[in-house]
């Protein structure tokens, strides 16, 4: 009589069945067909596929058709390949979510290939209870590419500035006295050195400071974030080592603090509305109109470039800068960013300060390893 195949059943178990309701045993049936006991034995276990001789040889004995083995023993493997693609849609919506190599190499999250320990770690990276849809963090962001989301790099990089400003302690934060610190802020533009003593002015009133190097491709030069409503936090990552982009990203993410834009509309970059992506892009414009015109008053610099323009040497650069007690670098980053001169022209003047900030400040980055422990 001829078989009936349970096509609910693995290959394996279906053939066991199948020789047990004959009443045959494993060697019986490979005498039967012409093959090894072995090969019998590691199609029941699973371990071998049923090809399409051994189909022809199964159905000849059985009495069925060669094509319902296969047939069988294809919509195994298929449920086994299956399996393996949720696997992997589960791994690249972590990898789309966060970047994970760079994570694993900054010591951020620990390295493991195992999914539900890579899940893990990024819940705990980012204080989330579910990684269905990427973690949202409220934050003015200083960025070359402006898009209406953050991409993966550039969420990791704030989250992890949130999670070293958390390490910090500043003293109380009074919204009014905002200004007063503005002025002394600007003060330590005048020398690369006085960048070391930013960290606790910014502390003194209470606003606190990270340096984090960037990731590879997050293109993101500093950021403002608040871990309550009395806690605010300016973040850089000096990607550009060289003091006009230093103090204007840190004038500008300052502005931030300073109108509370973190707080006072949804900045978590998702897309809600054109009213709300046109009012970040206006307090971006704000932000960068402040942060120039804090350092070098707009209208001295105006005046400046009537005056001088187009010839402008050193010498007149030094004066101009010394007048406005600010470094020459800083005079040299705005007209390069006026397109007075060229990117290349008095290069020289654009003194490095990322060394002397990273001495001082809570840094991720450049050697600087802060162990998980430290940020608990």
């Amino acid at each position: 009589m001829a078989l009936k195949l349970d096509t609910t059943s693995p290959p394996g178990d279906a053939l066991r069945k199948a020789i047990e309701e004959r009443g045959w045993t494993q060697e019986e049936l490979a005498l039967i067909v012409g093959r090894s006991r072995m090969t019998i034995s590691d199609i029941i276990a699973g371990r071998s596929n049923i090809t399409p001789g051994m189909a022809i040889s199964l159905a000849a004995a059985f009495e069925n058709d060669a094509s319902e083995w296969l047939h069988l023993d294809a919509g195994f493997r298929l449920s086994q390949a299956e399996d393996d693609s949720r696997q992997v849609k589960r791994r690249m919506h972590l990898f789309d979510l966060a970047p994970i190599r760079d994570m694993q190499k900054r010591g951020w999250i620990t390295e493991t290939n195992n999914i539900e320990q890579l899940e893990d770690e990024l819940k705990r990276f980012f204080g989330v209870d579910s990684l269905e849809k990427p973690p949202e963090i409220q934050v003015s962001t200083r960025r070359t590419i402006k898009t209406a989301h953050l991409s993966s790099q550039q969420r990791a990089w704030c989250f992890r500035a949130r999670q070293m400003a958390v390490a910090l302690v500043v003293r109380p934060f009074v919204q009014s006295r905002l200004m007063e610190a503005a002025r002394e802020i600007r003060d330590l533009a005048a020398y690369p050195g006085e960048a070391a003593h930013l960290p606790d002015l910014l502390s003194s009133y209470g606003i606190r400071f990270v340096v984090v190097e960037p990731l590879a491709g997050a293109k993101i030069d500093g950021a403002a974030l608040w871990l309550n409503d009395h806690s605010p936090v300016i973040a850089v990552s000096v990607r550009f080592d060289r003091i006009d982009s230093f103090w204007f990203t840190v004038m500008h993410e300052f502005s931030h603090v300073r109108h509370n834009d973190t707080l006072s509309v949804d900045s978590r970059l998702s897309v809600d509305s054109p009213k709300d992506d046109k009012e970040r892009d206006s307090m971006e414009l704000r932000a960068d109109a402040e942060a120039s015109a804090s350092l070098v008053p707009k209208h001295e610099l105006d005046s400046f470039v009537r005056r001088i323009g187009p010839l402008y040497s050193k010498k007149r650069i030094v004066q101009f800068a010394h007048r406005m007690k600010i470094h020459p670098g800083i005079i040299v980053g705005q007209l390069q960013h006026r397109e007075e001169i060229g990117f290349r022209t008095h290069r020289e003047m654009l003194a490095r300060v990322r060394g002397v900030i990273t001495a001082v400040a809570l840094t991720d980055g450049w050697g600087n390893t802060i162990s998980p422990g430290a940020l608990a």
